[in-house]
Parts: C-alpha cells; structure tokens; sequence
C-alpha cells in the first residue's frame, strides 16, 4: 500500500506535465495557418475581350444547276483543288440546246430579209435618180432597210443569250480555292437551281467572333487578337480586327467580329470552332495581384498581406485587370507577400507558415 501511495503522486505529475504540453501545443497550433502565398510584383497588363466563334471564308461560291439535266460529265471530286475557270460538272438538257438552234435559225433568215433588203434600197435609189419611182417608195424602201437590220441586231443578240444559256451547262470554278461540296455523279439527273458544288478559297478564311455588346465600344478595326483553335488547343495565332458589323443581335445581344489572321495556315478548315482574345489596352508596367487574392467587404477591397510572419487585413484599391490579375493602384508595393486564397477563416494577427501552391 505503502508502495502504490509512493508512485501515484510521480504519474501525477507526468500527466500533469503532458497535459499542459499538450494544450500548449494546441494553442500555438491552433494559431498558426498554413498558407499558400504570391508576391505582388510589376509586369504588363494585356486587357482583351474574349470572344467565341468558327472559321468563315470571305470567298466562297456556292455553285447551282441553271437548268435541270442529266450529268454528262464530272472533272473534279470534293476535296480537290481547282483553279480559276477550271470544269467541274457538264450537264446534258435539251432546252437550251434546242433554244440555241431556234435563235440561230432565226438570226439567219433575218441575215437573208436584210440583204434583200439592202438590194431593193440600192434598186430604188438609182430608179429615183432616173425618175422612175417616187420619193415615197424610195422612203419605204430605206425604212424596211434600217428595220430589218435593226432586227437582225436583236436576232444576233438572242443567239449570244441562248449559246451564253448552253455555256451554263458547264460548271467552272469561278476563282481557285478547293471543292468543299460536289454533290452528284455521272447519270444523276438534276433539277435547276440546285446546289451542286461548292468552291472556297482557303487564303481568304477569317475568324468570326460574338462580342457581348457592352464590349463593343472598346474595339476598334485593326486592334490585335489571340486566336486559339479547339483542334489545336496548343497553338496560338495572331490576327486583327478586319470587320465591324454594326448590328446588336436582340436576342443574343452581341455583335459580330471579322478576325484575320496575320498568317494564313494549312491547317484551319471552314466551320472550325474558334476563341478569340482581343486585346484592347495594354499597360506595361502595372502592379499586380492575382484576382484571388482580393475579396470585398462593404464596397472595400481587402487583400491578407503576410507582414512580419503575421497576417494583415489591407485594403486596397483595384484599377484594372485581366482575367488573372488585378492592378493596385493603392495599399501594396512590390515585393509585399498575399495570400492566395483568402478563406473566411483568416483573421487579423494570425501566424503564418508559408507553403507551396498545391503542397497541403
């Protein structure tokens, strides 16, 4: 008994002394938060407007059948590059073939009524001169003269329309550029006014972009832009502001944009999906924050600075930003260490062991 009354006092104290470890050692802790920082430092501010949009071609023709016929014959397939004037599709109808041998046939019987004519005119002039017919058959005579050849100049004129008409038959490529559509094959019957190929010319593709209609004011022609590709999600092309329209969707309340890129590319392709930066002001030297540092209370920015180990509430005030960073125009200098993440938890005086973005 003795022996149990000797060691209970020693375990007393042992815990007493754990004890006390222990709550002091929770109360340093549970005043010390990891944090993960950044440093407020000068560099150039880009502001650009992000836009969304598809690859366009400012020449494109879309090729239709004049008449309806049958496909005779088929000189370049989808896909292919054609040059100016180059045959695409020939098409067999009997109308215009036969309007072309009608307007020929008529162009040559008023051929033959003017040199005859021609002949009566001359025939009564010299019987004029000898006094064998009056003033008023010679009239006649010259005025059935210039009608007729007034005719024959419209007989002439119609046979141009109809063998233009029969030229219609062919389909040529009216620029060069590449067949993105033939649609028909040999022996396939057509009807008029359908579309059956399409020539685009590749050098003169251009980015269009939506512009939210609050953004409008701040873009000019010729303006710079970064475009990226969703196909080619690591590059990253220039371009310029070509085209304006100045018309606001209702519905969507945005613009259209042309972008054309400072450099064409085999690459890009008709309908592609683009996202466009349009870079409206540029400050070289600004202060910068990142946005996630600052946060707001009562109409106040505020930043936790990191001074002396220790965290401080700083306001400050914004002036412009990206979609990264944010300028200070007041409250920080370079050098000064945020946090980057300022979680509700935070509070005025709090000790601060700094660690790595991502490290937990």
């Amino acid at each position: 008994m003795k022996t149990l009354e000797k060691i209970l006092p020693k375990y007393s104290i042992a815990l007493a002394v754990v004890f006390c470890v222990t709550v002091f050692y929770l109360m340093t802790k549970g005043n010390t938060v990891d944090i993960e920082a950044g440093e407020v430092t000068y560099a150039e501010l880009v502001q650009a407007i992000y836009a969304t949009g598809f690859v366009e071609a400012d020449a494109v023709a879309n090729l239709s059948a004049e008449f309806s016929g049958t496909v005779r014959n088929v000189s370049a397939l989808e896909g292919e590059r054609v040059k100016a004037g180059q045959k695409i599709l020939e098409f067999e109808s009997p109308q215009p073939e036969l309007a072309v041998r009608e307007a020929r046939s008529a162009l040559a019987e008023q051929e033959a009524l003017t040199r005859d004519n021609r002949i009566r005119s001359i025939r009564k002039k010299n019987l004029f001169s000898e006094g064998a017919v009056s003033r008023q058959e010679l009239d006649d005579s010259d005025k059935n003269f210039v009608q007729s050849r007034e005719l024959l100049q419209q007989k002439a004129f119609q046979l141009k329309m109809r063998e233009d008409d029969l030229k219609k038959l062919t389909v040529r490529a009216p620029f060069s550029g590449i067949l993105t559509l033939q649609s028909v094959k040999e022996g396939d019957y057509v009807l008029a006014n359908t579309l059956v190929a399409r020539v685009v010319d590749p050098s003169s593709y251009v980015v269009s972009v939506e512009v939210d209609e609050l953004d409008i004011p701040r873009i000019r022609n010729g303006q710079s832009a970064t475009v990226a590709f969703d196909a080619y999600p690591d590059k990253r092309l220039t371009a310029v502001v070509l085209r304006i329209v100045p018309q606001t969707d209702r519905i969507t309340k945005t613009s259209r944009i042309y972008l054309a890129l400072a450099k064409q590319t085999g690459n890009i392709q008709a309908g592609m999906t683009a996202t466009a930066n349009i870079i409206y002001d540029t400050k070289p030297h600004a202060l910068l924050v990142r946005k996630s540092s600052v946060f707001e209370e009562n109409h106040q920015s505020y930043v936790w600075k990191i001074e002396k180990g220790k965290l401080k509430k700083q306001p400050i005030r914004q002036g412009a930003s990206d979609l990264t960073f944010v300028e200070v125009v007041q409250g920080l200098t370079k050098g000064d260490k945020v946090a980057l993440v300022p979680d509700k938890s935070l509070h005025e005086g709090l000790d601060v062991r700094i660690i790595k973005a991502g490290k937990s």
